[in-house]
């Protein structure tokens, strides 16, 4: 095993890591702010998909899916807030589980409606096709460093807007006491639209960008919905930094594990048998992971106990 490879490895763990962290900072905004559990989380990241391929189709041009992939996306989920999401907010958490479980099928459905049963391809834009040679001679894919840049600028835009704007101010007023900012003038219904709105717009965001790397189908958002739930938990409920710290854990775990076991295993039995263990322990890393850390700290690495 070369040193070169290992660093591909880790860039391939960093660039999963950014693309759940975008997953992972609209739902624990969300539940952080509104106590809301959003199955529906991972159907935006599919809307995301979806506009950014067919606009692109349509288009020729991978930037203007790109755009409609956020309007889409923060559409949707703004429309959801405002005829379903709404009238949950003091309801039970069994009953929030089922509506938003509902509009996955819903979403599914539409979406199947709209553009078939068949997958859509995504192509990357040109001028991000093709390596680039990064230092000590790695030939490294341009378009998968550009994905990490992104998810780093959106992690730095989102601590600035929650830490130093008004509207971050009332977001993290409303986590804490909602009835109290309501009672000052705040118009609380008004910011929980704009909060799922916005986490609305990072899943979509997501989905535009990962699709480019593989097929644009039905369905493809719920087992990056699952890797997401992990990441908040592992990371702390509510908690931004603890979003991102969590989902480049989970990337690095998930990408190193399935590269490393196999090769570990491979030492002391057959090449095919390593490669079926190692795998299905790799698949195992993330959940072992998330125990440890609840062990640890049952709040998470940055949320409150």
């Amino acid at each position: 095993m070369s040193a070169m490879l290992l660093i591909e490895q880790v860039l391939n763990g960093l660039q999963y890591g950014v693309m759940l962290f975008l997953m992972a900072a609209g739902l624990t905004l969300v539940f952080g702010v509104m106590g809301l559990i959003n199955l529906a989380h991972g159907a935006l990241f599919m809307v995301g998909a979806f506009a950014c391929a067919s606009v692109a189709a349509a288009t020729g041009s991978f930037w203007l899916g790109l755009a409609a992939s956020l309007a889409a996306a923060a559409a949707a989920g703004a429309i959801v807030e405002l005829t379903v999401i709404r009238r949950l907010y003091a309801r039970d958490h069994l009953d929030q589980v089922l509506a938003t479980f509902a509009l996955i099928l819903v979403f599914s459905e539409g979406t199947r409606w709209l553009f078939g049963s068949f997958p859509l391809y995504l192509d990357i834009p040109p001028a991000l096709a093709g390596p680039v040679t990064l230092p000590g001679g790695i030939d490294y894919p341009l378009y998968r460093l550009v994905l990490i840049g992104i998810g780093l600028a959106i992690a730095g835009g989102l601590f600035w807007l929650i830490g130093r704007t008004r509207l971050g101010i009332r977001i993290r007023a409303g986590e804490a006491d909602r009835e109290m900012i309501a009672a000052l003038g705040v118009d609380i219904s008004r910011l929980y639209t704009i909060v799922f709105a916005l986490g609305a717009a990072l899943a979509g965001l997501a989905g535009a960008l990962v699709g480019a790397l593989q097929s644009v189908q039905v369905g493809m958002g719920e087992p990056v919905l699952i890797l997401a739930f992990v990441v908040i938990v592992i990371g702390g409920i509510g908690s931004i930094k603890g979003a991102l710290v969590g989902a480049i854990l989970v990337g690095l775990t998930d990408t190193l594990g399935r590269f490393l076991l196999p090769v570990l295993f491979g030492a002391f039995m057959p090449p095919s048998q390593a490669t079926t263990v190692g795998a299905a322990l790799a698949s195992m890393l993330i959940y072992i992971l998330m125990a440890g850390v609840l062990v640890v700290r049952p709040g998470g690495l940055f949320g409150r106990a």
